[in-house]
């Protein structure tokens, strides 16, 4: 086990890398002037001045020497300083990752209980009422974007319901009811959409397993459904579904940017979003590696559990 988890976390190497390349190309080929997008609308600066400001943030030199003296400080901790605020990175980070974070992990839980439980019943009462209704659900989760969703949920429960905030955000540690309050419509927002996912792909793989000879030879030796569900089916039908919750956690990320503008979250997916609008490069660079290191984190926490699930794949990677 020991050598699988060392061998996937070489492989990360090469991929954080490779982010680093595409984000650094990608965000310098945007248009627009980042130097002139700090100034403003700052007319009494020289061209002179404007060239010191370039230096000073070495913008004056080439791509690669830009991209190769980025990564340098990166390795050593260092993620650089906005050109906007002036501050730290690991300093902005470190205020806005745990909002994310928290923003996540809640939407995660809201989007695996009811997506693998009623996924599961799905397919234990195949062609039934709830078959029929988890359906109908999945297609209506699905279809939903998660910012239509985010604006309904604050037009009823914060319009007109007035249960909870619009908009704002208090830490956990301040005030932990209040940041629940505040936390809880924006992971429902972004959790239900993937429930909706988790659940047609868990009917669907518990379905496949349960059509399976093995399955069928259980039922026939007259072993009882439920031994039958959490010794033969779950096991089998776990693959493909830490598959599918794998994939998804880009989607989680990448879908903060949305939720978080919308409900004013102090998170690093507005951060970003801000940080594009401003050509603030340092910012973005340093944001998408961040979260491309998150993202490879769980797939080798997937596939660690693959290999815990079925034994016979850490030998076959």
């Amino acid at each position: 086990m020991l050598r699988f988890i060392v061998r996937r976390v070489l492989l990360m190497i090469p991929v954080l890398l490779g982010v680093t390349l595409v984000t650094f190309i990608i965000v310098r080929s945007i248009p627009g002037d980042p130097v002139q997008v700090l100034l403003g609308a700052d007319r009494r600066t020289t061209p002179e001045q404007i060239e010191a400001i370039r230096q000073a943030y070495g913008l004056d030199q080439s791509l690669p020497v830009q991209y190769v003296k980025w990564l340098g400080h990166v390795l050593t901790g260092d993620l650089g300083t906005s050109l906007r605020t002036k501050r730290p990175l690991t300093q902005e980070l470190g205020l806005r990752l745990p909002v994310t974070i928290q923003l996540t992990m809640m939407a995660g839980i809201i989007a695996a209980i009811p997506g693998l439980i009623f996924g599961v019943i799905a397919a234990l009462k195949r062609n039934s009422g709830i078959d029929y209704a988890s359906t109908i659900a999945t297609l209506v989760g699905v279809s939903v974007p998660n910012f239509f969703l985010a604006t309904l949920l604050v037009l009823v429960f914060s319009f007109w319901l007035k249960w909870l905030p619009p908009v704002g955000f208090r830490p956990f540690t301040d005030d932990p009811v209040q940041n629940l309050k505040t936390m809880i419509m924006p992971a429902v927002a972004l959790g239900l959409p993937l429930a909706a996912i988790l659940m047609r792909f868990t009917r669907s793989s518990v379905l496949e397993v349960m059509g399976q000879e093995h399955v069928r030879t259980a039922r026939a030796k007259g072993i009882p459904q439920r031994q039958v569900l959490f010794r033969h089916v779950l096991p089998n039908a776990g693959i493909p579904i830490l598959t599918i919750v794998g994939l998804q956690v880009a989607s989680l990320l990448g879908g903060t940017v949305i939720i978080e503008q919308i409900f004013g979250l102090p998170g690093v997916g507005r951060y970003v979003y801000e940080a594009i609008a401003n050509r603030d490069y340092p910012v973005v660079q340093s944001v998408t590696l961040v979260l491309a290191f998150l993202f490879v984190l769980v797939s080798l926490v997937v596939d660690v559990l693959y290999a815990v699930i079925d034994p016979r794949l850490r030998h076959a990677r």
